[in-house]
Formats: structure tokens, sequence, C-alpha cells
């Protein structure tokens, strides 16, 4: 398959002409793309997105950016399989899902999301740029539209779901893990700002304000994803009821 040089990086057209296997070069071992995208992970966690380089990356390989180069049009390249990588990590056995209820299923799915992005919030960002089509973002795809369609779920409802809950972790993550996040000590902060204020202005927030400020990022993630599933709830007793 002919590579499309117009096909961004990330996109389904760059993913389906993307070799599945860099090609064989005489008189080289054939290089570890995968022990190359772990260690742009590793500096990315370490140092962020923007810092990283391929001269960072190539140090850290004890190569040189020829060798990546070979592999990697740009860094754009590297950093979509980087977004495929982290979604790789996402580990939701059959064996744990067995015998749930579908309610509890998604839970368990949408923490172990969670708890994976919440491991890489430098790399955060990227998981906004684009929608995830490279192997492992199809398998996480597919894994869950199965697990809901297997419940009972009608495919447009299956498809709704598994789009809104994404976006929610994705967004809760990014909000509350990603670069710049509020950090929990800022809360005793927010909280006597929100007190601070003219209570003729702003009755509502000063009455809230402990409110506000006191509830766990792990409490107000499972509060909002509960909400959510109430609503699939519904829906899907509305879909039974046609």
């Amino acid at each position: 398959m002919t590579r499309d040089p117009s096909a961004v990086p990330g996109s389904p057209a760059w993913w389906a002409a993307r070799p599945t296997a860099p090609a064989p070069r005489r008189g080289r071992p054939p290089a570890d793309v995968g022990r190359m995208v772990d260690a742009a992970l590793r500096l990315i966690d370490q140092v962020g997105i923007q810092a990283l380089t391929l001269r960072m990356l190539a140090d850290d390989l004890q190569s040189g950016t020829a060798t990546l180069y070979r592999h990697f049009a740009g860094k754009d390249e590297l950093l979509a399989l980087v977004v495929d990588k982290i979604l790789g990590e996402v580990r939701v056995a059959p064996e744990e899902i067995k015998g749930l209820d579908w309610r509890a299923a998604v839970e368990l799915a949408a923490d172990a999301f969670h708890r994976t992005l919440r491991r890489h919030p430098n790399a955060l960002p990227l998981l906004v740029a684009q929608v995830p089509v490279g192997p492992n973002g199809l398998a996480n795809r597919e894994r869950t539209l199965g697990m809901l369609l297997g419940y009972g779920f009608p495919e447009p409802l299956a498809a709704r779901a598994f789009t809104a809950i994404g976006h929610y972790v994705v967004g809760f993550a990014i909000q509350q893990h990603g670069p710049g996040a509020p950090s929990p000590e800022e809360q005793p902060h927010l909280r006597d700002y929100y007190r601070s204020l003219d209570p003729a202005a702003y009755p509502a927030t000063t009455a809230a304000a402990d409110d506000l400020t006191n509830v766990t990022l792990d409490e107000e993630f499972r509060f909002g994803l509960r909400l959510l599933l109430d609503g699939l709830e519904s829906a899907k007793g509305d879909a039974e009821e046609v």
C-alpha cells in the first residue's frame, strides 16, 4: 500500500497506510519501534510533550536521530504511536466483568481507563487531538461496544454510550489531572476565596463554598460517572419499551 503523504499522523488514512512492521534493511538489525515509543512516553511523563524532541529521544536510546527518522517522518508520527501505546495500557479482563450487571461492568471499564490516563498526566492533551483509531484504540472500542451490545444495548445507543463515557473520562482527566490542573492543596485557598466574595453578588457561590471544595477527585469522578450511567439506564429502558 502506498503511503499517502497528506495523511495526518494518527488519522484513519495514516493508520491505514502505515506498515504493520518496519521494512528490513540490509546490514542493519531491525529497530524496535515499540522500545522507541516506550521511551518517548517515559520522557513525556518526565518533561512534557513540548519539551520532548527526537534528539532527546535519540540520546535516551543511545542512538542517532537518523535511526528515528527511518521510522517516523517527524515528532507528530511518534506522538500518534504514543497515544495508541497509552490506550494499550487499559486493561479489562473478561473474567473481571463476568457476572457483573451492565452498570458495574461499565463502571469498572471507565475506572480502568481513568487510572491509565492518570498515570500519564503530561500526555493527556494528545487524547483530544484526534479520534484514536490505532490498533489499541480500535481494540478498546471493540471491547466496550461488544460489552454494551452483550448487555442488550441496541447498536445506536451502544455507540452513543461509548462516545459519552469516553468523552467524560478523557475530559475529566484533562481538567483535573492534565498539565496546569489545580492540585488538591489549592482547594482550601479556593474555598477561602469563595467565602470572601460578596454574598449579595454571589449568594449561591458563597453558600456552597465548602461543598464546592471539599470533595475528593475520586468522589467527583464517581459522582459524575454515576449520573451518566443513570441517564444511560433511562435511555436503555426507553429503547427496550419500543
